[in-house]
């Protein structure tokens, strides 16, 4: 009789550790969307940019196609975005978290930009990798 108690305990725990895992993986990227409102909303464009996968390889698709790299993408958000009316205020809606594989999650969620010149909404899909110890946008789709 012991030593089944002891055995359910130990598939009970088990069974409970990829939750757990999963869990502080979502939390750590939830914190990382909680950085992109707070340094979007703040006007730092760089500090926005230090959530994406620093690489030639980043992925951004967007209204006017596929850019690729890190640099591109942040080129294309300032002339987008010159200035702090036109960047407006920023906010997320995270809809779904999809674990792909132990380093790697799809995540699904609205945007919304609040701004005196006309508001802007859209969707977006990214994909964020854990490189390093950090999680980061390898991908970014949105419209």
């Amino acid at each position: 009789m012991r030593q089944c108690i002891i055995l359910m305990a130990i598939v009970a725990f088990c069974g409970r550790m990829p939750a757990n895992a999963q869990q502080a993986d979502v939390t750590r990227i939830k914190a990382l969307m909680e950085q992109q409102t707070k340094t979007w909303n703040d006007g730092n464009l760089e500090g926005f940019m230090d959530t994406y996968w620093a690489s030639d390889s980043l992925m951004f698709i967007g209204k006017k196609g596929i850019t690729y790299g890190w640099q591109a993408t942040l080129d294309n958000y300032k002339k987008s975005y010159p200035d702090k009316t036109a960047m407006g205020r920023l906010s997320f809606n995270l809809i779904e978290f999809k674990k792909l594989a132990a380093d790697v999650y799809f995540v699904v969620g609205k945007w919304h930009l609040a701004r005196t010149i006309g508001d802007l909404s859209g969707h977006f899909t990214i994909v964020l990798r854990n490189i390093n110890g950090q999680w980061k946008i390898v991908a970014d789709h949105s419209s």
